[in-house]
């Protein structure tokens, strides 16, 4: 079976040093790639360097230069409309590639849309649970991001009134999943990422986070919180159904947080479920007191965030007078009205 073609998108705006070790690296270690690299409104400086390294790149570079900065959206979509490849990969110039990490992630992009993991302390890393090698997510940076092809030629590029972080990569991954994509984070892919040029002033970029979302929630609806609690008695194997809805929701951007007793911590680490989705938290419930350990686990998921729902399995189980849960039959129809685009 042939390798899959791969286009590698690297949006460019100045730090023509930090840009030409980005560009080197992927070169070393992405041999097979071609490179579509968009100036964007970059100086004079920057723009002599990556014309002298796309020179010599032939059919494997394709150079885009823009006269004047576009924003970081309006250039990842430029160099999406060219690329014809199976995969196309985005990755901005302050993150190192390194020997291996073009085949795992592309392995995890099968699904629809994939993301490695960073070192360094610039990008909000999701948790995953030992051994899971690929786990889907709903958190995603343009730092580097790989998408199927087949994907975006389906649903076209991001949206360009959106920020150029997480309610645009939100809103993409909402429209990936109504047509059936999945989104995914692997752990066999590690990158470094440096610290990134940050533009605007605060109040500018606060002003855009907040347009973008409204938008988004305009749409797609609130992402909630939802923490749960089956019960004692609830054996794993009768969880299936509901452990289906609570992804699904993990899917559409909700989050859950799990409480589990001790048996049923091991049945679901032993099914898999611990590796469903970075949005799902199992929390296992000590031995010893385990419902004085539970309210105060819920005291303290409500003390930080008071808008969580508390859902419970059995309307028979009393968690206590200060919470008011709802029914686990219930759960799926919070879910926000959604339309598709």
């Amino acid at each position: 079976m042939p390798s899959p073609t791969v286009d590698i998108i690297v949006p460019v705006w100045n730090k023509p040093f930090e840009t030409r070790a980005c560009l080197a690296a992927i070169l070393a270690h992405s041999p097979e790639a071609r490179l579509i690299i968009i100036a964007n409104g970059s100086n004079r400086e920057t723009e002599l360097m990556l014309e002298e390294f796309s020179e010599p790149l032939g059919e494997r570079g394709l150079f885009i230069s823009s006269d004047r900065n576009l924003g970081l959206i309006k250039a990842i979509n430029m160099g999406l409309s060219r690329s014809d490849s199976d995969y196309a990969v985005i990755v901005r110039p302050h993150v190192e590639v390194t020997s291996g990490w073009l085949e795992n992630l592309l392995e995890a992009a099968q699904g629809g849309l994939a993301t490695p993991l960073f070192r360094g302390d610039t990008i909000k890393v999701p948790k995953i649970a030992t051994g899971c090698s690929v786990i889907e997510t709903f958190s995603l940076t343009f730092s580097a991001l790989a998408i199927k092809g087949e994907l975006h030629m389906l649903i076209g590029g991001f949206n360009e009134e959106m920020d150029g972080a997480e309610w645009c990569l939100r809103d993409y991954m909402r429209r990936a999943w109504n047509r059936g994509y999945r989104t995914s984070v692997s752990s066999g892919s590690m990158l470094t990422c440096h610290p990134e040029v940050v533009f605007g002033s605060p109040e500018r970029r606060r002003e855009i986070e907040l347009s973008s979302s409204a938008h988004y929630q305009a749409h797609w609806g609130i992402n909630r919180h939802f923490c749960i609690y089956f019960g004692k008695q609830a054996e794993a194997g009768s969880l299936a159904v509901p452990i289906d809805t609570i992804l699904d929701g993990a899917r559409r951007g909700h989050t859950f947080t799990l409480l589990l007793h001790r048996r049923q911590a091991a049945d679901f680490h032993r099914i898999g479920w611990d590796c469903l989705h970075t949005g799902i938290t199992l929390q296992k419930l000590p031995m010893l007191a385990p419902r004085r350990d539970l309210l105060k686990r819920l005291a303290s998921i409500k003390a930080a965030a008071p808008e969580a729902i508390i859902v419970q399995c059995s309307a028979d189980t009393l968690l206590s007078d200060s919470v008011t849960p709802i029914p686990l039959a219930e759960l799926s129809s919070l879910w926000e009205h959604t339309t598709e685009l």
